[in-house]
């Protein structure tokens, strides 16, 4: 038996929790990523008066179609905590984080809404949640106009000042918190994912939610991600992306140009259409242990995507295999 392949449906929350997940299993799922939005999971109702009853909602249409639950994702809320809030974030964020739009607001409401969905994932029973942090430095990247001396550091300070509190509860609630690490984040490459550990003074609660897909185009070596962070890899996003071994009229910054432009240099491809080898994932996943869930997060803008959400979930079933449990050579003693 391999380790159970899931479907993230936060790119499937314009659809009820009760037909994604009959969806979900018809597509060949043994489960599903609940996102924090749509009507799937809702941290307010899972930490309120009624919180028993609404999580055992949630796993009673999830057993109804044979279904589990192995973790929940809040990346929207999460993403406003390090931010610096402008109008963009008032489309991704609960009416009662982005209250009157005030930026200092959004950020402290947006910690406390993370610290729920600690409590909310340890009232539904799993044990990791995933999400993004933002990054109050991102605009910083290009290093021009020049970076001042102590600015990077400062970005990095307040990774501290921002999330200790919050890993704190998710410790309390006995939760890990997964990093997606991504561009806009305040790690998305490897070194940037070992800097906001050492910010974070090794924080227990908080490692990654593996995804190849935002690495590879980048040029990040994304086998090495994983034996680098062998013990911090809480969770498998399964997606795959396109990049030209030619240039492009668009580079790696995308050119202002929309995802599914044939003249950009990379795009999101349902899994196997792309770029990524996931052999190699999967051997390194084996070596370092991770038995967790594979969890598809379909993104393709020149699919269908039921016909991708079908076919992935075959393509991870087909990739995974189990380690070896002795050596191939071990026969060949006298």
């Amino acid at each position: 038996m391999g380790r159970p392949v899931t479907l993230f449906t936060g790119q499937w929350a314009d659809l009820p929790f009760e037909t994604i997940a009959a969806k979900a299993k018809a597509f060949g799922y043994d489960g599903i990523e609940l996102p924090c939005w749509g009507d799937h999971f809702d941290v307010t109702e899972a930490t309120g008066p009624n919180a028993a009853a609404y999580c055992q909602s949630r796993h009673d249409i999830l057993a109804k179609h044979g279904l589990k639950c192995w973790s929940i994702s809040n990346h929207l809320v999460g993403q406003a905590v390090l931010d610096n809030i402008d109008a963009r974030h008032k489309s991704i964020v609960p009416p009662h984080v982005w209250g009157d739009g005030d930026p200092a607001g959004v950020n402290a409401r947006a910690a406390e809404e993370m610290k729920r969905t600690a409590q909310a994932a340890k009232n539904l029973g799993v044990g990791v949640v995933n999400g993004f942090t933002g990054s109050s430095i991102w605009h910083l990247l290009y290093s021009f106009p020049p970076v001042l001396p102590g600015q990077i550091e400062a970005g990095y300070e307040l990774l501290n000042e921002r999330w200790t509190p919050i890993l704190d509860v998710f410790d309390e609630c006995g939760v890990n918190f997964g990093l997606e690490v991504h561009p806009t984040e305040i790690a998305f490459d490897v070194s940037t994912a070992a800097r906001s550990i050492e910010a974070l003074n090794g924080h227990p609660r908080f490692g990654f939610n593996y995804d190849p897909s935002h690495l590879g185009y980048q040029g990040v070596d994304y086998v090495r991600f994983i034996y680098e962070f062998k013990d911090r890899i809480f969770h498998v996003h399964m997606k795959d992306v396109y990049w030209s071994d030619v240039p492009k009229r668009a580079g790696v910054f995308g050119g202002h140009l929309g995802f599914g432009d044939p003249e950009r240099f990379w795009d999101f491809r349902s899994l196997g259409h792309g770029s990524v080898n996931f052999e190699e994932i999967i051997r390194a996943l084996n070596y370092v242990g991770y038995q967790g869930p594979l969890s598809v997060e379909w993104e393709d803008s020149g699919m269908d995507r039921e016909h991708g959400a079908t076919e992935s979930a075959e393509f991870v079933r087909r990739c995974d295999f189990k380690s070896s449990d002795f050596a191939f050579d071990s026969n060949f003693d006298k």
